[in-house]
């Protein structure tokens, strides 16, 4: 068995950098360059030891800690170096370690080692990188869960379940004069309909899911001049986007992105729509239409402080079959002259943007998310969880007619998609596509 190393935080200048080691030669290899402040009776795991690393002329006092197997992230021996931060200092101790034994670890290699001797499962293995990867508060809820292993308990249970009816259906098979046949179908029958609930719960999760993972899509649209700029600055609480009086200033998309109540909001800043000639504000224009079909959510701009015209309506049109704000700005120059109901603000003076994004939550989680339960963040798992209900309605349909075999290597292969989830029964090719998402020294 080979022992990886890799430097586990990032290069550069800092207050500390850690380096990693796993493998049954871990120890060997590090007392092969650390020496002890002060040399221990017994080396105790999980203990913190001041010394010094020598290594061709090169000295760094660190501290140095041992997990013994298996007690450690990896399941394996761990050492890890804790010295100070500084990427040539790093990449020196990183090579001592190379050079006594070691060999350099790839991307998410320990975590992979984790996974391989059954500290983690797969399911628990992704949401590692989606907690690294985490940017609100969101995220970072509903992927605990899974690290706490929810998701492995639920999944589990719903294959234990279906392997007992397995197991029933083969004494059937191997038993023919028992005559259990028809108990073990309606014991089938009733195990994958209780599986399907619990699997439609769980995809049902899915929708908020993937607002918590990629956030909510605001278009901001109307036509010029009406603040859609002043309104994402006033949003953002920034002067990001250019603001002048003179028509079709933004000629093309503008993206920013804010953490608001735990979740992300992409405003997606627009280029007036209207009747152009210029062949490059056109161009903005289509991309204004682009970004009203590729949204969430559209906020529909227009300065209350007039009568609406043609182009107003012609963009309300556009919004008809999107879920839709509108937004009547300017209502610190005039009452509302549109005729139209929505959020009255003032993006210049600020008054009810809170409210704008308070109605952006509403609509997109309606409101708000239960972190109670389990929440599905992950394609691969939604992807699996769908096709293992696809499976299950074809079984169940297949219990009124088929023979015992057929329906026993049905319900196996619901037991095996699920497996995917856990990496019970993920091929080898997935597994490390999975892991090589990851960075190096995790």
């Amino acid at each position: 068995m080979k022992t990886i190393a890799q430097i586990s935080t990032p290069l550069g200048s800092g207050g500390i950098s850690v380096i990693r080691m796993s493998g049954k030669g871990s120890l060997q290899i590090a007392l092969k360059f650390f020496t002890f402040k002060k040399e221990p009776k017994v080396l105790e795991p999980r203990h913190m030891y001041f010394g010094t690393i020598n290594f061709k002329g090169f000295t760094e006092q660190c501290l140095m800690v041992y997990f013994k197997a298996p007690y450690s992230y990896t399941g394996e021996d761990v050492i890890e170096f804790q010295c100070h931060g500084g990427e040539y200092l790093t990449q020196q101790i990183l090579k001592a370690c190379l050079e006594n034994g070691a060999v350099l670890a790839e991307n998410g290699e320990f975590t992979k080692q984790a996974f391989i001797n059954g500290k983690i499962s797969l399911d628990e293995a992704e949401s590692v990188i989606d907690m690294i990867n985490a940017t609100s508060d969101a995220e970072l809820k509903a992927n605990s869960k899974i690290l706490k292993g929810e998701l492995f308990k639920q999944i589990s249970q719903i294959q234990k379940n279906i392997m007992d009816a397995i197991v029933n259906l083969e004494v059937s098979i191997d038993y023919p004069e028992h005559d259990d046949e028809a108990l073990g179908i309606d014991n089938l029958q009733k195990v994958l309909q209780e599986s399907k609930i619990s699997l439609t719960k769980l995809s049902e999760t899915a929708n908020q899911g993937m607002v918590i993972r990629s956030g909510v899509n605001v278009a901001i649209i109307g036509k010029p001049n009406v603040g859609k700029s002043s309104l994402l600055n006033a949003l953002l609480g920034e002067e990001r986007a250019i603001v002048t009086n003179v028509k079709g200033t933004t000629r093309d998309v503008l993206k920013e992105t804010i953490n608001y109540k735990g979740l992300k909001i992409n405003f997606i800043d627009t280029a007036g729509i209207h009747s152009s000639l210029d062949e490059v504000e056109q161009i903005g224009i289509n991309k204004a239409k682009e970004s009203v079909a590729e949204s969430d959510i559209v906020l529909f701009v227009v300065d209350a402080s007039k009568e609406l015209d043609f182009e107003d309506k012609e963009i309300m049109n556009l919004c008809k079959n999107h879920k839709t704000i509108t937004i009547l700005n300017k209502i610190d120059i005039n009452e509302n002259k549109t005729g139209l109901t929505g959020i009255e603000i003032s993006a210049k003076q600020l008054k009810n943007i809170d409210k704008i994004k308070d109605e952006i939550i509403n609509l997109a989680v309606k409101g708000k998310i239960d972190f109670s339960g389990l929440i599905i963040t992950n394609q691969r798992h939604l992807e699996a969880i769908k096709d293992a209900l696809l499976q299950i309605d074809k079984a169940l349909l297949e219990c009124k007619n088929q023979t015992v075999d057929i329906l026993d290597m049905l319900a196996k292969d619901i037991w095996k998609t699920l497996g995917k989830i856990t990496g019970e029964t993920e091929n080898e090719d997935i597994i490390s596509g999975i892991f090589a998402k990851f960075c190096l020294g995790k």
